[in-house]
C-alpha cells in the first residue's frame, strides 16, 4: 500500500488559524477559553493554537496538556503505553470552556478517555474538540466542533500526523 501526503506544513499551518478563529468566533472571544493537548502531538497543536489565539485576540489564552492513558479503554491491548504530565493552567477548568486539541479523531475512544480525565479535575461550563484530522469510523457518539481536515480513510489504513515539535518534520499522510 502506497503512502501520500495530504497535509503539508502550509496546510497544517492554514488549518491551525482556521481552527483558531472558530474557537474564537464561537467562543465570542478569549474570555474563559483553556487549550487542553492530548499527548502526544495534540500537545504541541493545542500550544500552536493557543499562540494563535493570542495573536488574534490579544489576549493570552491558558493552554495545558491533558494525559489520558490511565483512562482508556485498551490498557490491556497497549500495556507499555507511558503516562506524560497533565499540566492544568493556573487557573484550572472550573467554569470555563476547555478545548480539547488532538491530531486524529478515529474512533473517538481517546476523547472518551479524555471526558473521564476531565471529570477528576474539574467541572468545566462546556467542552469542545478541535482535531486537525478527522478521519471517521466513530465507535462513540462523539464529534468534533473545530476540524482541520475531514479525511475519508478505509479501517485498514493508517494517518500519520508529523509535527517539527515531535517528528522533527510537518505533514499528514495516509496509506
Amino acid at each position: 500500500m502506497s503512502t501520500r501526503t495530504v497535509l503539508h506544513e502550509a496546510d497544517i499551518a492554514r488549518a491551525l488559524t482556521r481552527i483558531s478563529h472558530e474557537i474564537l468566533e464561537s467562543n465570542r472571544g478569549p474570555d474563559e477559553l483553556v487549550i487542553l493537548g492530548i499527548p502526544r502531538r495534540g500537545v504541541p497543536l493545542a500550544a500552536r493554537i493557543g499562540a494563535l489565539l493570542a495573536d488574534i485576540s490579544g489576549a493570552a489564552v491558558p493552554v495545558g496538556a491533558l494525559d489520558v492513558t490511565m483512562y482508556r479503554d485498551d490498557l490491556h491491548r497497549h500495556p507499555t503505553r507511558a503516562p506524560q504530565p497533565t499540566e492544568i493552567p493556573a487557573g484550572g477548568i472550573d467554569g470555563k470552556v476547555v478545548v480539547l486539541v488532538d491530531d486524529v479523531l478515529f474512533s473517538g475512544r481517546s476523547i472518551r478517555a479524555a471526558l473521564d480525565a476531565l471529570q477528576d479535575i474539574g467541572r468545566p461550563a462546556a467542552v469542545r474538540l478541535a482535531t486537525l484530522v478527522d478521519r471517521g469510523h466513530r465507535e462513540l457518539p462523539i464529534r468534533p466542533d473545530f476540524v482541520g481536515k475531514n479525511l475519508p480513510s478505509a479501517r485498514d489504513e493508517r494517518v500519520n500526523v508529523r509535527l517539527r515539535e515531535t517528528d522533527g518534520a510537518e505533514e499528514v499522510t495516509i496509506g
